[in-house]
């Protein structure tokens, strides 16, 4: 019989961004799944990150719970966003939610899009 292993999450939360995404599913109107974060087509770099509040999570959805924040990942950004960290910074001039990713190639100058090039399914599985 074969045995099953636990696979990786697609993606992690550093303390800052769960302690955001937690006031932000706290301070919503929705009684909301979590916040559900994709990729789109968009930006002169080609891709963009989105996020939203998600009322219940899909049948292909990746769900995460990191540090007592749950994330829902459109199925088709897994591919893009594997081995990622999702972070949340504050500075003087801003405040937002910072992607580490390890498969993004190029960001534009503004910082509003990237270039992504997306994990290839056999390397995926590779290490499950």
């Amino acid at each position: 019989m074969a045995e099953v292993r636990s696979r990786p999450p697609v993606m992690r939360l550093t303390e800052a961004a769960a302690a955001r995404v937690r006031a932000l599913m706290e301070r919503s109107d929705k009684s909301g799944a979590g916040l559900r974060v994709g990729i789109k087509n968009g930006g002169c770099a080609g891709m963009e990150y989105t996020m939203e509040f998600a009322d219940e999570a899909g049948r292909f959805d990746e769900v995460i719970e990191d540090k007592g924040a749950r994330v829902i990942i459109d199925p088709k950004a897994i591919l893009y966003l594997l081995g990622t960290e999702m972070d949340y910074k504050v500075d003087k001039m801003s405040a937002q939610f910072v992607f580490n990713n390890p498969n993004q190639t190029s960001a534009c100058g503004c910082g509003e899009s990237v270039a992504i090039t997306p994990v290839r399914p056999e390397a995926a599985g590779a290490g499950a």
